[in-house]
């Protein structure tokens, strides 16, 4: 790794929890093509975990991910310790009022993780200072965040969302897959199948007939289930009851599989 200096150049900044793949070297690799210098961050932050034990098992591989942004040229790896991020400790969480936003979905059903986000990218964003900074489309309502954040702040950064990576059959790339049993791993699949058919059939029938048959293609085994499966304003995340050909939307969905979390989304 290179040495950081603070010269004139235009610097990408791509925060990870790390348990890195190729969703993440997607947005590794822009930056790199956007920027003259790119720092990368792994830490899992506390703050934005509900769940102590989703926190405890949640899975870090450093050696492997300090090889593999490496071999991808990153000039600047931040690998801090909680004190570093949280030297005053990490009581105090963003002051934020982020509205309706963080009132649905995830925000809902995670009360008080958007805010542990929002701590934990601003203090990024003081430590790194970076001109771009890249998310990925698959946690799709923490980007929205993110951008509010940084009106609400006026961060000079310019926020970029790259667009989710998926496997072979179809399941969204996340470090989580690592935890999933072959069962489940196999039938984590029909999420996205889901999904697809909501946006392939947008208009062949109405939105609550769809939604239902989605929920159906996800937990039609008994191994996977429904948190939320919800059709919502690109932009404002609103869900929607019917079809609305003025606004972008987006169906957007967390599923149980067995102890593991999953989330995905696609534009519809």
């Amino acid at each position: 790794m290179n040495e950081f200096s603070k010269e004139m150049l235009k610097t990408g900044f791509v925060p990870t929890m790390g348990a890195l793949h190729e969703g993440h070297l997607s947005l590794v690799r822009r930056a790199k093509a956007e920027n003259d210098r790119v720092i990368v961050s792994i830490f899992v932050n506390p703050t934005q975990f509900n769940n102590p034990a989703d926190l405890k098992n949640y899975p870090r591989m450093p050696e492997k991910d300090f090889e593999m942004l490496e071999s991808e040229g990153v000039d600047v790896l931040f690998f801090p310790s909680e004190k570093e991020i949280y030297p005053n400790g990490i009581e105090a969480k963003s002051a934020i009022d982020f509205g309706q936003l963080e009132k649905v979905m995830e925000g809902k059903f995670r009360p008080g993780h958007f805010k542990g986000v929002a701590q934990v990218v601003s203090r990024l964003f003081e430590i790194t200072d970076p001109d771009n900074a890249y998310f990925g489309e698959k946690d799709y309502q923490q980007l929205a965040i993110i951008r509010e954040l940084v009106e609400q702040k006026k961060y000079r950064v310019k926020i970029t969302g790259g667009p989710t990576m998926r496997e072979a059959d179809g399941l969204a790339m996340s470090s989580r897959n690592l935890l999933l049993t072959p069962d489940l791993r196999q039938e984590a699949a029909k999420i996205s199948q889901a999904l697809f058919h909501v946006r392939d059939d947008r208009g062949k029938k109405s939105l609550k007939e769809l939604k239902s048959e989605a929920v159906d293609i996800i937990e039609r085994s008994g191994l996977l289930k429904v948190e939320y499966l919800e059709v919502a304003d690109a932009k404002t995340l609103q869900p929607h009851e019917t079809w609305d050909d003025k606004n972008t939307l987006r169906c957007l969905t967390a599923v149980q599989a067995g102890n593991i979390r999953l989330i995905d989304n696609v534009e519809v």
